[in-house]
């Protein structure tokens, strides 16, 4: 792969001239990520669940504010991976554009998921696994159904960005190449996902990925010509998913005394074991005497990781930018950790399912997710697929517009519900599940 066409400027739906515009004052990138941050889906985002439930007395992170935390560290990751190309590379002034296009695939990675946080996936999925829509399996192809009983936001998040809903225009928000090939942390389909079941595109959009690969330069798995080796970017977009939430959902435990300060800061300072990182704790111990307030200690704690991760994968994406291209890098950059860093982040995942993912409050709203989502799926999807009667009518006049597209298969059908379930709000999925069921009316 080479950076010439991994960089496109060019914008999905339109021609290469007619998506360039001249503003001498923002990239194409930057206009990408103005784009994602002045659109609905990503205002929804603040009242959808991160991981702990939406803020009580204490506010913790939602989709929204994780979503620009992931940006701001995508951003550090490719100003500093663009400086180290540009010294091989100086007369390819797209390198310049690596932050911006990584801040602004970071802002959209999480767009296509939906309420009640990463379970709202497995409640999608366990609709036609196990719940009334396993009736559907033989009103699909193969593909599709693996689609359907596999949910997964990541694909869900490309076809937000760039299909036409009715009343839309032609490549949804007309984003650049660069940007959505970024995006696509798994370039395969569902009938090629990982064993941790993920892929990186429905099967409605899998034309539509095959004319970002080309326009990009992706190159094609030897073995498998249905799979694609990712953009070299992806990796910064999903170190900086993995920087931002394993270390804020420390701080968000902290913060909910899930965690006791004293684990927190040994979970912070695990990361500073090596012996060249004696300056840190010179300046812990500085700041700590001056700084009393414990959240405020935890936090200069984070922010210390947060630096020191991103001065260190950038330095592995430097050290393996041949593999990268080549697509011969096995793993994410953050598996390529050495040392404490590695160490500490170990333990910071195995803590987190142990003693936060597991903790009741995020159980309850994952309870709360399954049977909200399967009650709207079982409601909206059979009044999409049959003869209309009063009351599906009824039901379908709830839907926005732009879903109530003249959709001419099942799946199409199936799918449009679930644009519609997925863009859902926690609050909204919920309001929306209480009038079906006739409660507090």
């Amino acid at each position: 792969m080479k950076w010439e066409q991994l960089l496109s400027p060019a914008r999905f739906g339109k021609s290469f001239q007619e998506g360039l515009e001249t503003d001498v004052f923002r990239s194409e990138f930057q206009r990408d990520f103005d784009r994602i941050i002045f659109s609905s889906p990503f205002r929804r985002l603040q009242n959808k669940t991160q991981v702990f439930p939406l803020p009580g007395s204490v506010f913790v992170h939602n989709r929204l504010t994780h979503s620009l935390e992931v940006a701001s560290v995508g951003r550090s990751l490719g100003n500093r991976v663009a400086s180290s190309l540009l010294k091989k590379n100086p007369r390819n002034p797209l390198l310049f554009e690596i932050g911006s296009i990584v801040a602004a695939a970071s802002l959209a990675h999480d767009l296509g998921n939906p309420p009640f946080g990463h379970s709202g996936e497995n409640a999608i999925s366990g609709y036609f696994i196990s719940g009334s829509g396993t009736a559907l399996k033989d009103r699909v192809t193969d593909t599709q159904w693996n689609d359907l009983t596999h949910f997964e936001g990541n694909a869900n998040a490309l076809r937000l960005l760039t299909h036409a809903f009715s009343g839309r225009r032609k490549g949804g928000y007309v984003l650049t190449y660069a940007t959505l090939a970024s995006l696509v942390k798994y370039p395969f389909g569902s009938d090629n996902r990982t064993s941790k079941n993920k892929y990186g595109f429905f099967d409605t959009e899998k034309e539509l990925f095959a004319d970002i690969a080309h326009k990009t330069g992706l190159i094609n798995d030897p073995n498998n010509e249905a799979v694609y080796f990712r953009h070299p970017l992806v990796f910064l977009v999903e170190a900086a998913d993995d920087i931002s939430y394993q270390i804020m959902d420390v701080e968000d435990a902290h913060k909910l005394g899930i965690l006791t300060t004293e684990k927190t800061i040994e979970l912070l300072t695990n990361f500073f074991k090596d012996p060249e990182d004696s300056r840190f704790w010179e300046k812990m111990a500085s700041v700590f005497k001056e700084v009393t307030d414990k959240n405020e200690q935890i936090a200069f704690l984070r922010a210390s990781v947060i630096n020191l991760l991103v001065q260190k994968i950038s330095d592995i994406f430097h050290l393996h930018e041949k593999e990268i291209l080549l697509g011969q890098l096995n793993g994410s950059l953050i598996d390529q950790l050495t040392g404490a860093p590695k160490l500490a982040m170990e333990t910071c995942k195995t803590l987190a399912w142990k003693e936060i993912y597991n903790h009741p409050s995020v159980v309850k709203i994952e309870i709360t997710g399954y049977q909200v989502l399967n009650t709207l799926l079982g409601e909206f999807i059979p009044a999409m697929l049959h003869k209309p009667n009063s009351y599906s009518k009824k039901l379908l006049s709830l839907l926005p517009v732009q879903y109530q597209e003249n959709h001419q298969t099942d799946y199409e059908k199936i799918r449009s519900v679930l644009d519609f379930v997925s863009g859902m709000t926690d609050l909204y999925a919920l309001d929306q599940y209480k009038l079906i069921k006739g409660i507090g009316i």
